[in-house]
């Protein structure tokens, strides 16, 4: 599919969010996959996944994660500046404003003339995390969740209690879930952390450990492995193509 793209800034609590939208240029309704971005938000890698993604008949919708924090439109990047900015940023916004802004997106493109209605959540490193959060949501029907960090061992700022390993048992969504065993980010001990939780909360979910390291999907840098890459795209699509293309 030839896809369009725009920008669509949206109102939360926390002030305005712009997000990127990417969807098919063929007239008609087509799901929705909340795309969240790594601590850079939307770098080029970022965007071409998004476009990927699009191409297969979805509006993929790119948020600014910390937009509270940052200038509309910023990007930060992949250098020990751009790491330490994104890294304090996100330990600065607590998870519950994460929440808001899944609730303001589902409002604001529940409405759009482009959409069914129906709504998934994708993501990489912080935002695999967020995926899995935005899936506490009961309209996110499915997660797809790449290397998420800082799950099981509950590092993001959040009111007592409300961290996303405790809250999993709400999840209702399916799962898939993804993840580098060279990844020094999420070691051993903290995915049979995850692990044991999913199973313990019978959640319905998908687990797959691959020979690779933290950010294999960004295809700039020395992790990018292209056929892990087109791999994990195609289960991606499979996923959503299964869960939101429902009869609306």
């Amino acid at each position: 599919m030839i896809i369009q793209r725009h920008d669509q800034d949206i109102t939360t609590p926390t002030g305005t969010m712009r997000c990127t939208v990417y969807r098919p240029q063929a007239e008609g309704r087509f799901p929705c996959v909340f795309f969240y971005s790594e601590i850079f938000q939307q770098t080029a890698p970022i965007a071409r996944s998004a476009a990927i993604m699009a191409g297969h008949g979805f509006v993929i919708i790119v948020p600014e994660v910390f937009h509270e924090l940052n200038p509309i439109g910023t990007v930060l990047g992949y250098d020990d500046e751009g790491k330490d900015k994104g890294n304090n940023d996100k330990f600065t916004k607590p998870l519950e404003s994460y929440d808001s802004d899944t609730v303001a997106m589902l409002t604001y493109f529940e409405q759009q003339d482009y959409c069914t209605g129906q709504f998934g959540s994708m993501g990489v490193c912080l935002g695999g995390h967020l995926a899995y959060r935005a899936a506490l949501n009961p309209r996110i029907q499915a997660a797809f969740c790449l290397y998420a960090t800082d799950i099981h061992s509950n590092t993001l700022p959040c009111q007592a209690g409300n961290d996303s390993f405790t809250r999993t048992k709400e999840i209702q969504a399916e799962l898939v879930m993804v993840w580098g065993k060279q990844d020094p980010h999420v070691p051993t001990e903290g995915r049979q952390k995850i692990y044991q939780q999913l199973v313990e909360t019978d959640r319905l979910f998908s687990w797959y450990e691959v020979n690779g390291q933290h950010a294999f999907m960004r295809d700039e840098g020395d992790r990018y492995d292209p056929a892990l890459a087109l791999e994990y795209y195609a289960k991606a699509v499979a996923l959503f193509q299964r869960t939101l293309n429902k009869a609306v």
